[in-house]
């Protein structure tokens, strides 16, 4: 039991005792260095495809001048920025064909992705073009990583692959007149996303009579026709009007 003299001494003890100061600790208020920005630039379909970088170069050709011909190595996609380029096939007994016309915003060679070692077809410019020709690695790479652009290729794919049906079942079942004005409008762009051309330079009555599989008489009494129902204007260059639909679609 605690005895009145050491309670005493204990709270003078206890009030003796005096709290420690309080230390201030410096606070740094100065701002943190801004983080750096390590992210990759968003991917560029439309740019990639309109400049030159690693594995993509530009190829300039006059009219008439051969892109690559039937039996080259196929090694490399090219993409048309302007101008026209048609495909031609050469059998045995050497009979050629047309057998599509590409334009701006077509790529062609695009069977070396589907391991095709040899060019199928021949590639002959129609006007002056220039082509973005980007090597075979360089294309696959892009497939693979950039989903825009991978996006943008398989739709083009597909549209070409029913265009090739299309132009079968044209063809078989439909009048020479109306193949040739539904060449006519696919060569002036109507139907696709871009606006269409409503010209098309450099094309000949012999190169549309090939495509349709007629005879350059026929084409020539077709066109006078077009010309005369003001579906077209014809003089050199060939000025496609919307109203060409009609013959189209015209049972």
């Amino acid at each position: 039991m605690k005895t009145k003299s050491n309670a005493s001494s204990t709270e003078s003890k206890l009030s003796s005792t005096k709290p420690s100061p309080t230390r201030w600790m410096p606070i740094d208020l100065r701002r943190p260095p801004p983080k750096l920005n390590l992210r990759t630039p968003a991917f560029d379909v439309h740019q990639f495809l309109d400049s030159t970088g690693v594995g993509r170069n530009l190829a300039k050709f006059k009219g008439k001048e051969t892109v690559f011909a039937q039996g080259d190595p196929a090694n490399n996609v090219m993409y048309i920025q302007e101008g026209g380029v048609k495909l031609t096939v050469v059998n045995e007994t050497g009979k050629e064909a047309i057998v599509a016309i590409l334009g701006p915003g077509d790529f062609l060679g695009e069977g070396c992705l589907a391991g095709q070692s040899i060019r199928m077809a021949t590639a002959t410019t129609i006007s002056l073009t220039t082509v973005l020709v980007i090597e075979k690695r360089e294309v696959l790479r892009v497939l693979h990583e950039e989903h825009e652009f991978s996006d943008r290729f398989i739709a083009y794919t597909l549209a070409r692959s029913a265009r090739v049906e299309e132009d079968l079942i044209d063809q078989l079942f439909n009048s020479s007149e109306k193949r040739l004005a539904r060449t006519l409008l696919l060569l002036a762009r109507y139907g696709a996303q871009e606006q269409p051309q409503k010209v098309i330079p450099n094309v000949s009555q012999e190169m549309l009579a090939e495509m349709i599989g007629t005879t350059r008489s026929r084409v020539n009494f077709f066109m006078n026709k077009f010309r005369k129902l003001g579906f077209i204007q014809y003089d050199g260059e060939i000025h496609v009007n919307k109203s060409l639909l009609s013959v189209v679609l015209h049972d």
